[in-house]
């Protein structure tokens, strides 16, 4: 009995670091999400997050909508199907919808185009946007109760303007320190950081931790001196380095908290078109020994070692059966490292990629 109990341990400690050391595999789920309730369809799903109860949340875009998508909505009605969803949507792992609200109201300033979801560790949800006038960013409660709004629309300024921000793409709220870093965006230069309780401005900064500049360089350059447009996502790791996507520059940079550069990851350093590097995450073991990275120009998820960028996996394709990409936007994993993704530009879809190793 203590012979087989040692050697179950001992198999035990040999296998828990596989989730770390090797790749990890995924499988589509064509059935997820279930069928929307109300003759709702998605627009163009611009946003993805996933919460300590791994409730999935999709920010998406009515106003993307085609009349041919919402004919039922049209006077008169043209057609069936369909109306469109309200832009937040809360589904569980099975793939049914939990909740949906949003859209303008009365105390904040809506965004003209929806741009970027994340739900902080205190389960506030936080929007941004990236029409051409919009500098704001929102905080709800989960169910919709507006609590807080960064900046405000208008014409755009600088990448230096404290008081607003410039079609913001992506925020991350430390908990513990109460802040939120927001990438600022497709005309801001920089990742800007406030008070995530009061909306106090703390600090900004650009590429290689310099102070961003709004001189038009040309794209596609990894060792462009300012980051490009977008700035499309930040995300901090448990070790508290924060990850920037400069997506047109097909790079990832990172920084200490206080905007000290650390370091870079170049991506694919071929693609032009939108770039290489529109979203990542975490890989789910401690010490996040994995990137994942979104691509929407390659219409591929691909698996980096976090230290030093190295390509290990990959998968997805230019497409649209399930499993494939049409400009792939956003990713996010859940506790159990399954994967969602939402897709622009006329892709208007979520998926779901399931961990089946290793």
């Amino acid at each position: 009995m203590i012979l087989r109990l040692a050697s179950t341990l001992l198999m035990m400690m040999f296998a828990l670091p596989a989730l770390a050391e090797e790749p990890p595999r995924f499988q589509v789920d064509p059935s997820w999400p279930k069928t929307l309730p109300n003759n709702w369809i998605l627009g163009q799903t611009a946003g993805v997050s996933v919460d300590a109860e791994d409730h999935i949340w999709v920010l998406q875009r009515p106003g993307s909508l085609t009349n041919d998508e919402k004919a039922a909505t049209l006077n008169p009605p043209t057609s069936k199907c369909c109306a469109a969803a309200p832009p937040v949507l809360e589904f569980d792992v099975d793939g049914n919808l939990l909740r949906a609200w949003g859209g303008p109201g009365a105390g904040y300033d809506w965004p003209a185009n929806e741009h970027g979801i994340s739900i902080d560790p205190n389960g506030f949800v936080w929007i941004g946007g990236n029409g051409e006038k919009d500098g704001q960013y929102l905080k709800f409660t989960r169910d919709g109760r507006f609590v807080l709004q960064i900046g405000r629309p208008g014409d755009q300024t600088s990448s230096n303007d404290t008081t607003r921000l410039g079609r913001a793409a992506d925020a991350e709220v430390d908990a513990i320190a109460h802040e939120v870093y927001i990438a600022d965006g497709y005309f801001g230069h920089r990742v800007i950081v406030f008070d995530a309780d009061t909306g106090a401005y703390k600090r900004h900064w650009g590429a290689y931790g310099n102070a961003p500049a709004d001189a038009k360089l040309d794209p596609y350059n990894p060792t462009s001196p300012q980051f490009g447009n977008p700035v499309h996502c930040v995300k901090i790791a448990n070790d508290g380095l924060v990850y920037v996507c400069d997506r047109t520059n097909n790079r990832i940079q990172i920084f200490h908290k206080d905007g000290s550069f650390v370091k870079e990851l170049v991506i694919e350093p071929a693609s032009r078109a939108q770039g290489s590097v529109w979203d990542l995450d975490f890989w789910i073991d401690p010490a996040q020994t994995f990137l994942l990275n979104a691509d929407g120009t390659n219409n591929e998820i691909r698996t980096l070692v976090r230290a030093t960028g190295e390509i290990v996996g990959a998968f997805g394709r230019n497409g649209r059966k399930a499993g494939e990409f049409h400009w792939i936007h956003n990713l996010a994993l859940d506790s159990k490292g399954n994967v969602y993704t939402t897709e622009v530009d006329t892709g208007k879809r979520a998926q779901k990629f399931v961990h089946v190793g290793p």
